[in-house]
């Protein structure tokens, strides 16, 4: 379980810097944590279709006969429509999407945690420490974060449904 607090902290720490109590605090870093953190998650989770986040989602046609996305997707992976600003065209009275959605930070598995706390370290990196050194060193730890997160979250088992599969049903039948 892990807080807003707790990830921007977790990233100051490995700059060396002293962690944040609140966003509210009259400091750089605090100021840093608080413009940064909500635009770096949700490109994180924008830029792969990780497990956690990824959901299948209901839509029904407004008031104006529209399918509008709703305000928590971040990015939709699979619809049957055609997708024009924050609507889908399609004719039909419901559809569903699978979208990948905002995600609390309490329910961050361990390993995307990390990968947030290092990529916020990285964004930091400059405005706070200034050494481009540490920037590089920043940048090449997240890059292996990425893709062992990526790893990770793609090996985590799915429960696939294949009651509709013919071969099954023609086995068993």
């Amino acid at each position: 379980m892990f807080t807003k607090i707790d990830l921007c902290s977790m990233a100051l720490l490995k700059l060396g810097e002293k962690p944040i109590q609140s966003f509210r605090e009259d400091s750089v870093t605090s100021q840093l944590a608080r413009t940064l953190f909500d635009p770096v998650v949700d490109t994180l989770l924008s830029m792969f279709p990780w497990n956690f986040a990824t959901k299948q989602i209901s839509l029904n046609k407004n008031i104006d006969g529209d399918f509008v996305i709703p305000n928590n997707v971040l990015r939709v992976l699979k619809c049957d429509g055609q997708i024009s600003g924050n609507k889908i065209n399609i004719d039909a009275d419901n559809t569903e999407i699978i979208a990948v959605t905002k995600t609390e930070t309490e329910n961050f598995p361990a390993y995307f945690a990390s990968l947030v706390a290092t990529k916020l370290a990285v964004e930091f990196c400059i405005p706070l420490i200034g050494d481009i050194n540490v920037f590089k060193m920043m940048t090449a730890l997240y890059e292996s974060e990425y893709q062992s997160a990526k790893f990770i979250d793609s090996t985590i088992s799915k429960q696939s449904n294949i009651d509709d599969f013919s071969l099954i049903n023609s086995r068993f039948n």
